[in-house]
């Protein structure tokens, strides 16, 4: 019986185009084959196949992804007024600060100044940032490029410069007060002119 089943799962294995026959052998063993070596062999019909061809999968899309744009990055990046620890004299405390950058300033982009870590006045296009009313003492200077997310793509490093406001009466000392320079000189208020003198005419004593 074993054999038979066998034989049989032997019969579904085969091509459903090739010819099958089974017939008793001289040990009376029934026999399944398809080249059939006994006179008599019969054919044996076969019951169409079930199978399904197997359903192709498509191949995956191939995903190109496009190349990213260089990064905009700047060879130079530098303050050039003022000097680093540059000393800088000035009764009212004004400095004009004047950057440089090559290449020069790409597309929606913009300088920064910081001084003392802290941003002075707009980020713009502008390589100029006048500054006023600079407290004396030692101060640090830097500039940034940002993009218009405020990201930062480029920093310099941080330059000191002294600052020294001279006083009025340092400048008048300097520079004495002229009669023609009172109410038109800081230094030089109306208030400090010197009282001129009276000529009296000297009249004789009779």
């Amino acid at each position: 019986m074993r054999n038979l089943l066998f034989c049989i799962l032997m019969l579904l294995a085969l091509p459903s185009l090739a010819q099958v026959y089974t017939y008793i052998d001289a040990e009376g063993n029934r026999v399944f084959t398809d080249k059939p070596r006994s006179g008599n062999a019969e054919r044996v019909e076969l019951a169409p196949s079930n199978s399904m061809p197997a359903m192709q999968t498509p191949a995956a899309p191939v995903i190109t992804q496009a190349p990213l744009e260089p990064a905009q990055r700047y060879n130079l990046l530098r303050i050039l007024v003022p000097q680093p620890d540059a000393t800088i004299r000035d009764s009212a405390g004004n400095l004009i600060v004047s950057i440089n950058s090559e290449p020069g300033l790409y597309p929606q982009h913009s300088y920064r100044l910081l001084m003392d870590g802290q941003p002075v006045g707009e980020a713009g296009s502008s390589p100029v940032f006048p500054l006023e009313n600079i407290d004396r003492g030692t101060h640090q200077l830097a500039v940034e490029v940002i993009d218009q997310a405020g990201r930062i793509i480029e920093r310099t490093p941080t330059q000191p410069f002294h600052m020294q406001r001279i006083s009025l009466a340092q400048k008048r000392k300097a520079n004495p007060c002229k009669k023609a320079d009172y109410g038109v000189r800081p230094e030089c208020p109306i208030k400090d002119k010197p009282v001129e003198k009276k000529n009296i005419p000297f009249v004789p004593f009779i």
